[in-house]
This record gives structure tokens, sequence and C-alpha cells, in this order.
């Protein structure tokens, strides 16, 4: 795939990726047709990835990035130290047609239990003790 982001777009990906953890990490074996499966997976979640290269020297690495670019379609964002930065935009999804809400019935629906009753409220208590302290205090 050609690169197709401009240098603004490259920047503010990276940017974005800087927040972010390693989703994966290749291991000994390098790149294996699992670890593809498994960042296609990711970049369908995402759109931007991280991936740590940990075990692979400097030019495996850039191999590796160039072949899950290739292989996944996406685009390399950055390679800075073991991380690799991979990005493929998510496709655009057709809206879904939203329902119609039918107008409810005015009838209680057979699921509603009887209404509960009212909440009985408790007499308010009297105040005659605090004008009584108020009094004695205001007393010489």
């Amino acid at each position: 795939m050609e690169s197709t982001l401009s240098a603004l777009e490259r920047k503010t990906l990276r940017a974005r990726a800087h927040s972010l953890h390693p989703i994966l990490q290749l291991g000994e074996k390098g790149l294996t047709d699992a670890v593809i499966a498994e960042i296609e997976r990711a970049i369908g979640a995402h759109e931007l990835i991280k991936i740590r290269a940990a075990p692979l020297n400097r030019d495996e690495r850039e191999v590796a990035l160039a072949s899950i670019c290739e292989r996944t379609n996406a685009q390399a964002i950055q390679h800075i130290g073991k991380m690799l930065i991979v990005y493929r935009e998510k496709p655009k999804e057709p809206k879904k047609p939203t329902r119609t809400l039918r107008p409810r019935s005015r009838t209680s629906s057979p699921r509603q239990g009887s209404p509960r009753p009212p909440r009985r409220r408790l007499p308010s208590r009297s105040t005659p003790l605090r004008s009584a302290r108020r009094s004695r205090s205001s007393r010489p």
C-alpha cells in the first residue's frame, strides 16, 4: 500500500501513539502467521497500535515492519528503538436504520404491579427544647 498520509497526519498519529502501551510483542520466532493474525485483529479494533520487537536486531525490525505493513495493508508510522507503530484506518460502517418507537398505551401494562402505596409522612419534631435552651441561655 502506498503511503497516503501527509507529514502532518503522521506527526499527529505519532503523538497519539506516544501514550499507548504495546499491544503485541514479537518473540524469538519472529513474524509468524499467528502473530500476523493477531496484528490484524488489533488493528481492526484500535486503528493505531504499538508492537514491541525486542529480540530482533535493527535490520530484522525494519524487515518485520515492512512485512507487517505489506501483509496487513497498513502503514508504518514510526520505528523508534524496539517499538513499531502501525496504522490502518477503520472502514466506515454503514449507518443502521433507526427503529421507530411505538406510542405507549395509556392503560397500565400487565408487567407493572399494583401501584405503590403513598409514603406515610412522619410528624415533624416539635422544637420546644430548642426554644427552652435559648431562653435559658439568654437569662442572666
